[in-house]
């Protein structure tokens, strides 16, 4: 991640929400969609992003499949049936938390 530490904290309900669009997605893939969208301002890490696809698999809310990809095994990963109930639930926090705070911001 680049700019802002703050980013390190939503990182979980980033990929949550970025797969709960995409339906599936690989890691590279992730890290280049956050950027495309926040215009650069958000760039993830390997080394951030891959431990916390790991440790959501091993929690059961992201699983993964492999496809070769010309000739090559590509890594994706999905939201279980668990993961879309947390990426709803986390999504609905997280815009009550944008809203306090840009309710305190604003003042």
């Amino acid at each position: 991640m680049k700019k802002n530490s703050l980013y390190k904290g939503t990182l979980q309900n980033i990929i949550l929400k970025l797969l709960s669009k995409e339906v599936k997605m690989y890691g590279y893939q992730m890290t280049q969609r956050a950027k495309e969208l926040t215009e650069g301002e958000l760039e993830m890490t390997e080394g951030a992003l891959y431990p916390l696809l790991h440790r959501l698999e091993g929690d059961g809310i992201i699983t993964s499949e492999i496809q070769k990809i010309n000739g090559r095994d590509r890594k994706y990963y999905l939201l279980t049936e668990k993961g879309k109930k947390q990426q709803a639930t986390q999504e609905d926090e997280m815009k009550s938390y944008l809203f306090n705070l840009n309710t305190i911001f604003n003042i």
